[in-house]
């Protein structure tokens, strides 16, 4: 019996889980598969009540119970734009103590959202093309330039996610050439020291740029759901909030994230059918017993 999990990083904010178990849902009835959605982190603290009266679940609970009432194999679609250290280091650690309690548990982890390995894939730069055009039907520049697009993602320790930012800030330019004034990439935050220089430019220090000082922005939004740096009221809303106020003229609009674009959809059900059929795979650990 094998039963598939869609699995996010997981958050305090509530949005997130409900956007995850929202999906987890459509990707069920688009695969004719039932798919459950749990987090590696974080979700099972937040009160019942605030998430329609069912608690969040985690992943190494989940699976284990699901292993205790018979399930022999496990899919994980991951719900990570790349091979982020939650997917290479924690995972990895997290699903080998679940298997050494149910040896006869095999389980696959499906690619994230972007594998630049598996060949040309503009579907995510596509979402984010949609949800940029989107941010400018909004506004009104028949007299103005054409904006400056910033794709802004949350920032990683590790320049294997950095670099699958800026792959698709490449994808994202050649889709927007005729519309954007220019296509580029910061990051909200991130750690310090000379090492974690890959991360720059900082979204704060990019918009307070000569460069963009009168300038309409638009910023790609690389978050999956709304939370503490992505949500309302978050982190990137404070950050461009203090960027107008330093600089008149400026003028910053955010897209809506890329999970709550329908598109998102089609990429992860892509990922139930490689996952199923073995392909394309970021972890197997093949059953033991």
């Amino acid at each position: 019996m094998k039963r598939i999990l869609l699995v996010d990083n997981g958050s305090l904010r509530p949005q997130a889980t409900l956007n995850l178990r929202r999906l987890a849902r459509a990707l069920a009835q688009a695969t004719g598969e039932p798919v459950e959605a749990a987090s590696l982190l974080h979700s099972h603290k937040i009160p019942a009540e605030q998430l329609e009266g069912e608690k969040a679940v985690t992943l190494g609970p989940l699976a284990e119970r699901l292993a205790a009432q018979g399930v022999t194999e496990l899919l994980i679609v991951p719900f990570f734009f790349g091979p982020s250290q939650a997917l290479t280091g924690y995972l990895p650690e997290r699903l080998a103590e679940v298997q050494a309690k149910h040896p006869r548990l095999a389980i696959r982890v499906a690619a994230p959202l972007v594998d630049s390995l598996a060949g040309l894939d503009l579907r995510l730069a596509r979402l984010l093309a949609d949800n940029v055009r989107a941010a400018m039907a909004r506004g009104d520049r028949s007299e103005r330039h054409r904006p400056t697009v910033v794709l802004v993602d949350h920032g990683s320790p590790i320049p294997e996610v950095a670099a699958v930012r800026n792959y698709v800030t490449g994808q994202l330019g050649a889709l927007l050439s005729e519309e954007a004034g220019c296509v580029t990439f910061a990051s909200m935050e991130r750690r310090d020291g000379d090492q974690y220089r890959f991360n720059e430019p900082l979204l704060a220090d990019l918009l307070a740029s000569r460069a963009l000082a009168g300038r309409e922005v638009i910023l790609a939004m690389l978050f999956l759901s709304p939370g503490r740096h992505a949500g309302e009221g978050g982190d990137i809303a404070e950050i461009c909030e203090q960027a107008m106020a330093a600089s008149p003229g400026l003028t910053v609009t955010t897209t809506r994230l890329v999970g709550e674009h329908e598109g998102i959809l089609a990429i992860l059900a892509s990922r139930v059918a490689q996952g199923l059929a073995g392909e394309s795979l970021l972890l197997t650990l093949p059953a033991r017993g």
